[in-house]
């Protein structure tokens, strides 16, 4: 029955499929496991999904990021169990772009009243209407967790763009005040459209906003200004060409909110909707006015609290930066590289955010005659303590290593030192213990002439070592134990073993700490890290592939071996012994007088030899036969007669066994048999700018200084030697000493 004036009309049946096609909201069905089994038409546009080809796939394979995944299973868990679920995700499209949807779930029943799946409905997150209101709650909570992933300045200004375009704007722009000048920090647009050059500043350039403009206004009132209308407004614009530019965009909507945190005005974000994409409602207004500036404050805050831990690690890694070693000298027979790396602050490390300076060190150090010092060192620990710790090792070495003692006896004098240093922390009872850090440490010992190398080492990895493009371990027998490890008032020395090895012509040593192999994240595993012997491998791998580069090379592609942020700092140290021999020339004399003369002759040959310049050549020989006359002169010195007590019955051990306290007679005293006759090695050798003079002997009395008297006949022989040469010096050997000076070559 139709009433009059009513129109026929037929109802037509209405399929499901035709329903869910014209629903303004997308419609995903999925079974128990998460695979897909249905998507309308609008959820083939909000996803970007194309055919059919997403049937059967999970729903994670629709673009949720991988910090929403946990959330997305939880999603399934509580729906299989008959609740519904609300909350927002972050999707990644295919294009690249991404954008956040509000998704509701509820569970999909069999007729049997049993549970087959989950039915998930979604749509943009701040579409306009009355939703919006409920979204708002949700998506800062979402923007401000991934605000909150990181204290980096350029990942937190990343996370801001990535959050904001093209969602919610064509153009982001970020301004931050660097002193007194306003500087673009942020220049992020739809599409990947980029403004032509000249028109808007680009990133890093500063921006003088004119008196009136909006961004002006929004900094000086410290409040949101929305431009609703941008076409009809009439702002002033910094250039002409960036008035232009707004115009071939057709620019139609803006937004500038100030950036500010503890009273201070960092600087200006300002967002824009234009012709570079398709809005429902291309224009903001006063809800969106406040979002943003709801939004603003949370940049604001996460942008102060990256620029504060941004300005802590720079003093933290200047300060490290300061105990390393700026530049490493040029010595004879070596090429040497370096580098060193500070950690990422990745909390996900499992390390806590940190400013990521450590304990790692590495010294390349002179000694007597051209002689080398190299030291790779890791104190255990992050963070500015471990680095003080680190620079106190690091000089103390140094200064133990110039009393060219063995490497043995320089990593026992450097054990007691990091106990020294422990700093005191008080125990279960309230008093101070002092828990010395454990610390790792190789120190070497080169010498460039005789290609001897003499280490000890305690607890640090072995070096690489490559000979002819073999990469291996440089062979330690002892790896010995971390220095520290023995605490204050325990008993027991640490002993330390001294190894000598030859480096051929050509062989490169590669020393580096722990942190270039150890727990590296894994860019194909989310949340596993490379093995550590799995990282050795490759490291060596790199190194044989680069042993024909030169030491340059080689650290460069040791410290791009093992891919993956680093979580720990890292030092590396390349040192290539040359091909070539360094001249050398040495000569055993009788400790007599008239050798002095034969000492200063073999100088003078050797030096015309090797063509010194007379001015230089005649200087050596002059302080050649003042340290060999010093020499004849205290090997001529009569002794006092050493002598032994005898002592008649048994010898050794079998003496005390009757009565422990009770000595058999005296005999006599014996003289001993003269020693025979005393003799002394004279050593020169060149350097590409210095000659280097030693003089060995088997006396164990060191030389000194002695300001002679003005009647004294002596005693000035070693002022000249201290006057006329760039260095000086004695260090015992195993049969005496040795005195050595340098002086330059012009």
């Amino acid at each position: 029955m139709k009433r009059w004036g009513e129109a026929s009309y037929e109802p037509a049946e209405l399929s499901a499929q035709a329903v869910l096609a014209n629903v303004e909201s997308a419609v995903l069905v999925a079974d128990r496991l998460g695979n897909v089994l249905y998507a309308n038409a609008y959820a083939e546009g909000l996803f970007g999904l194309t055919g059919t080809a997403y049937v059967g796939k999970s729903v994670l394979s629709l673009g949720i990021e991988d910090e929403d995944r946990e959330q997305a299973a939880e999603l399934a868990r509580r729906v299989l169990r008959g609740h519904p679920w609300e909350g927002t995700f972050a999707t990644a499209r295919p294009d690249g772009s991404k954008a956040y949807v509000r998704a509701q779930a509820v569970p999909l029943r069999h007729p049997s009243g049993g549970i087959s799946g989950v039915v998930i409905f979604s749509r943009p997150a701040m579409k306009r209407g009355t939703q919006r209101e409920h979204d708002r709650f949700g998506l800062l909570e979402r923007i401000g967790d991934r605000l909150a992933g990181s204290l980096e300045l350029e990942a937190t200004l990343s996370q801001v763009t990535h959050t904001l375009v093209p969602q919610f704007a064509d153009h982001c722009l970020i301004d931050l005040f660097e002193n007194d000048k306003l500087v673009r920090r942020v220049s992020t647009h739809a599409g990947g459209w980029e403004p032509p050059k000249g028109t808007w500043a680009a990133i890093g350039e500063p921006i003088v906003y004119p008196e009136g403009h909006f961004a002006e206004k929004a900094m000086r009132r410290q409040e949101t200004v929305v431009v609703e209308d941008f076409q009809s407004a009439d702002f002033p614009a910094p250039s002409v060409a960036s008035a232009e530019i707004c115009r071939e965009t057709a620019l139609t909507s803006v937004i500038a909110a100030p950036l500010c945190a503890r009273g201070e005005l960092l600087g200006v974000m300002c967002l824009a909707l234009s012709g570079l994409s398709l809005h429902e409602d291309p224009h903001y207004d006063t809800f969106d006015r406040d979002f943003v500036g709801a939004i603003a404050s949370r940049v604001a805050i996460a942008i102060d609290n990256a620029m504060l831990f941004e300005a802590e690690r720079r003093t933290a890694l200047a300060f490290q930066t300061a105990l390393l070693p700026r530049e490493i000298p040029q010595l004879d027979g070596l090429n040497i590289a370096w580098r060193y790396f500070a950690a990422k602050p990745l909390e996900t490390h499992g390390q806590g955010i940190q400013t990521q300076v450590g304990g790692d060190w590495y010294d390349v150090i002179p000694l007597s005659a051209g002689r080398v010092g190299i030291v790779i060192g890791d104190v255990e620990g992050r963070g500015a303590r471990a680095a003080a710790m680190m620079g106190q090792l690091r000089a103390a070495l140094r200064a133990f290593a110039q009393d060219d003692k063995s490497p043995s006896d320089i990593l026992r004098k450097l054990d007691e030192w990091v106990r020294i240093l422990a700093p005191p922390e008080p125990d279960a009872h309230g008093v101070g213990v002092g828990r010395s850090p454990i610390v790792t440490c190789t120190y070497m010992v080169y010498d460039a002439w005789s290609r001897q190398l003499s280490f000890a080492n305690a607890g640090h990895d072995a070096p690489l070592l490559v000979i002819n493009g073999e990469v291996g371990r440089l062979e330690m027998s002892e790896p010995g134990v971390p220095l520290g490890v023995r605490d204050k008032g325990v008993g027991g020395d640490v002993m330390f073993t001294e190894e000598t090895r030859t480096l051929p012509p050509g062989a490169t040593l590669i020393l580096y700490t722990d942190g270039l192999v150890e727990r590296r994240p894994r860019d194909d595993a989310d949340g596993e890290y490379w093995d550590e012997d799995v990282a050795v491998r490759m490291l060596r791998a790199r190194v044989a592939e680069s042993a024909h580069l030169d030491v340059e090379g080689i650290a460069t592609a040791a410290a791009d071996a093992v891919p993956g942020d680093i979580d720990d700092d890292v030092a590396i140290l390349v040192i290539r012994a040359e091909e070539q021999d360094l001249a050398v020339d040495e000569r055993t004399f009788p400790a007599q007088p008239i050798m002095v003369s034969e000492a200063r002759r073999m100088a003078a040959e050797t030096l015309e030899r090797w063509k010194i310049g007379d001015d230089q050549a005649d200087l050596a020989c002059l302080l050649v036969s003042e340290v060999v006359t010093n020499v004849v002169l205290h090997a001529s010195i009569a002794r006092t007669p050493r002598r032994e007590m005898v002592l008649e019955g048994v010898q050794g051990p079998a003496l005390y066994d009757e009565d422990p306290w009770s000595l058999p007679e005296l005999t006599g005293l014996e003289e001993p048999e003269r020693d025979e006759e005393k003799r002394f090695r004279l050593r020169l050798r060149r350097g590409a700018t210095s000659i280097w003079v030693e003089v060995f002997d088997s006396d164990l009395r060191l030389p000194r200084l002695r300001n002679a008297g003005e009647n004294d006949e002596g005693g000035r022989g070693l002022y000249l030697v201290d006057q006329l040469t760039n260095r000086w010096g004695s260090r015992p050997t195993k049969d005496g000493k040795a005195v050595w000076f340098e002086i330059p070559i012009q």
